[in-house]
């Protein structure tokens, strides 16, 4: 979950938008942004897909091993 946090609150911040204005233009709430950003585990993935959709993406399924080496090299 440490991945997607980086990535989302890194992107939020290259828009210049705080939460609550990210969460306004993402449509969903604060709490959704917040959770993300911190690394909760216990997250919808609709509204997860919601605002990684701001950005061009979607989560998806990923072979583990990639998934591993992937972060194994960054």
């Amino acid at each position: 979950m440490k991945e997607l946090a980086d990535f989302v609150k890194t992107k939020r911040k290259q828009l210049g938008l705080t939460q609550e204005e990210f969460a306004e233009k993402a449509g969903v709430a604060l709490t959704v942004i917040r959770k993300i950003e911190q690394g909760k585990e216990n997250l919808s993935l609709s509204k997860v897909n919601q605002v990684l959709l701001m950005f061009g993406h979607v989560l998806g399924p990923i072979n583990e091993n990639n998934a591993t080496r992937n972060s194994e090299i960054q």
